[in-house]
């Protein structure tokens, strides 16, 4: 599109020129002109909105985390820990009872078409996240913002929450998403058409004049949009807040550029230029950007390259410049024979893991045992007893990480030195140290199940690790008499209620990658839902209320100790009810080129994307 490359030669040095003259602290674009960066993730880009359920998946977080992440406020680096942006705004809790936090934007920050970034925007994001406001709103998921209760006022950028419980992870609250405007616009398309309009003729001429009308334009609508989205919410008007939710939940879903600017406008360093399904997103300096830290690329283009060996081949001549995948022994060796870069190895906070659906009418769901429990848990018990967990982790991860170890905790990660041995040690995992063949027939023998019993199985497809531990799966099951039938496709269909309420597959494996150092939010995993658009990550229709009440209470307690016992009892539940069960901690392997500097690997989610302001090409740092 000639527009952002117009924008990102041109519109860097005037922007910076005009905020020169005008701004006590300038901000100086370090952009280099004409540089590009090839990066790559194992997956496509989806969706835009990566707060609602159908945009819940990593690789559009990645992607939005590039473009917005300047207007958050706060941020962990590699240590990790947290960092305050104060570059954006700031909080500050004015009262622990109630729990009270105010929020300020502070930057002259604005969206890519030169609305400003204000409180409809936040008060928008609590609408669609708390749970609490009419409309069909489907987050992924509702952690402490369904505590928020009361409709929070509003001033000029300003919002306050107020909590109706302590929320222990309150800090880590950021009350922005997408645009309350562009929302509005999607809702509402035949009252854009004006700004419509002035975008294809910028879009056609890629003249900077024109960018200037489109934007006058976007700003008289986004006035009046606006206070119609704040009005709305304020006054619980469920006509326009059903329109608001639908395109919140539903037109940020795309995998190529939609028609409407105002489906991609974004609030940082970066605007979204292209995409296309299953190779790559192309983002491009954000001209408007005058907040922050300045990137040093003009332009990074994030490839979807599935197939290790094939991204790492990328990576040896020249046309990939960083990669950080899910590794198997052969591509770890690989990594290490290429010359020209370098090759980050850790433990991330990521952990794979097999589900169970239990209300799809398959094998582990006890409709379909006329509603006997015990009869379905049996089976699913039956089948857990038959994942090679070990033989998973000494197949494929050891020669990766010589002291891996089969992870036994679900809401706590193995590198937590306090509690995951208190979890494991009480939960009941050791029953699964070992595969057991002949305790899985007894079980379904006693259950009065025959085989073959066919479960639905489904991993990403063109993930070859997942590939090697679903036939590893799929063989010893059998054993016990389970046939797996691979289910795999690309696109993480069950995760988006729209399009699946209820799961299809009777058993998935994935990954949770852990996008900060919270104590609370797994209920969003693993509470009970009755709504299917609130379901979070609760994709297996799980639903026990002693966790459900474990696990809320935990969002609300501060004392470590009483912190460490709602784990310990939600997790031995956890178990006991046969639905899910870890495999291994992923290992991490994070490959840069030498023409690149900056690159540093993280534990959490988004990984090496955490500080890509710092990525310059190795030249320009040399200068």
């Amino acid at each position: 599109m000639k527009i952002s490359r117009l924008l990102a030669g041109v519109g860097v040095v005037a922007v910076g020129a005009l905020v020169l003259s005008g701004c006590g602290n300038p901000y100086q674009s370090e952009i280099v002109e004409g540089t590009e960066i090839n990066v790559a993730y194992n997956e496509g880009f989806m969706a835009f909105n990566s707060s609602s359920s159908a945009g819940n998946n990593t690789a559009n977080s990645n992607i939005k985390y590039l473009t917005d992440s300047a207007s958050s406020w706060g941020y962990y680096n590699n240590t990790p820990e947290w960092v305050k942006n104060t570059d954006f705004g700031s909080y500050e809790k004015t009262s622990d009872d109630p729990l009270t936090v105010d929020y300020k934007i502070t930057a002259d920050a604005v969206w890519s078409d030169g609305v400003p970034i204000d409180e409809a925007d936040m008060l928008m994001h609590w609408a669609a996240m708390s749970s609490n406001v009419a409309g069909g709103w489907a987050p992924a998921s509702t952690a402490g913002w369904n505590l928020i209760t009361k409709t929070p006022e509003v001033d000029d950028k300003e919002i306050t929450l107020v909590y109706d419980k302590p929320f222990v992870d309150w800090e880590l609250q950021s009350p922005l998403g997408v645009s309350a405007h562009g929302t509005y616009a999607l809702a509402y398309p035949d009252e854009y058409a004006d700004v419509q309009a002035a975008w294809d003729t910028y879009k056609d001429s890629g003249d900077e004049g024109d960018f200037t009308k489109y934007s006058d334009a976007a700003k008289k609508f986004a006035t009046g949009a606006k206070e119609k989205v704040v009005k709305a919410i304020q006054d619980g008007d469920e006509e326009v807040l059903t329109a608001l939710a639908t395109a919140w939940n539903d037109a940020y879903v795309y995998t190529t550029m939609p028609d409407s600017p105002a489906a991609f406008l974004t609030a940082g360093q970066y605007n979204l230029e292209e995409t296309k399904e299953d190779e790559y997103t192309t983002i491009v300096a954000n001209p408007l950007f005058t907040w922050g830290p300045s990137p040093k690329y003009e332009r990074i283009t994030v490839r979807a390259i599935g197939d290790s060996t094939t991204a790492l081949q990328a990576l040896q001549s020249g046309e990939l410049d960083i990669w950080s995948g899910q590794p198997t022994a052969d591509i770890l060796q690989l990594a290490q024979g290429i010359d020209t870069a370098e090759v980050q190895q850790g433990v991330q906070a990521s952990h794979e893991h097999v589900d169970l659906t239990v209300n799809n009418g398959g094998p582990f769901d006890p409709a379909t045992y006329g509603g006997d429990e015990e009869k379905a848990s049996n089976v699913r018990l039956a089948f857990l007893k038959t994942i090679p967990r070990q033989e998973i982790v000494d197949k494929i991860i050891v020669p990766l990480q010589a002291d891996a170890e089969v992870r036994n905790t679900d809401l706590v990660s193995a590198e937590d030195p306090v509690r995951y041995p208190i979890l494991a040690d009480s939960n009941g995992s050791a029953d699964f140290a070992e595969v057991d063949i002949e305790g899985a027939k007894a079980l379904l023998a006693d259950a009065g199940v025959t085989g073959p019993i066919e479960v639905g199985f489904w991993y990403p497809e063109g993930n070859v690790r997942r590939g090697q531990e679903y036939e590893l799966i799929a063989a010893s099951a059998a054993k016990a008499g389970f046939q797996l039938v691979d289910e795999s496709e690309p696109n993480w269909v069950f995760t988006d209620p729209s399009q699946e309420p209820i799961n299809s597959h009777d058993a998935t494996i994935f990954a949770w990658s852990q996008t900060s150092l919270a104590v609370g939010g797994s209920d969003q995993i693993y509470a009970c839902y009755d709504d299917p658009s609130l379901k979070g990550g609760n994709y297996n229709g799980y639903c026990n209320q002693e966790v459900t009440d474990l696990l809320l209470e935990l969002n609300v307690t501060a004392d470590a100790d009483k912190q460490t016992e709602l784990l310990k009892q939600a997790e031995a539940a956890i178990w006991a009810d046969n639905v899910t069960i870890p495999i291994f901690q992923f290992p991490g392997l994070t490959v840069s080129s030498e023409e690149v500097t900056g690159v540093k690997a993280m534990a959490l989610s988004p990984d090496y994307f955490w500080n890509f302001w710092e990525w310059a090409p190795a030249d320009a740092a040399a200068e």
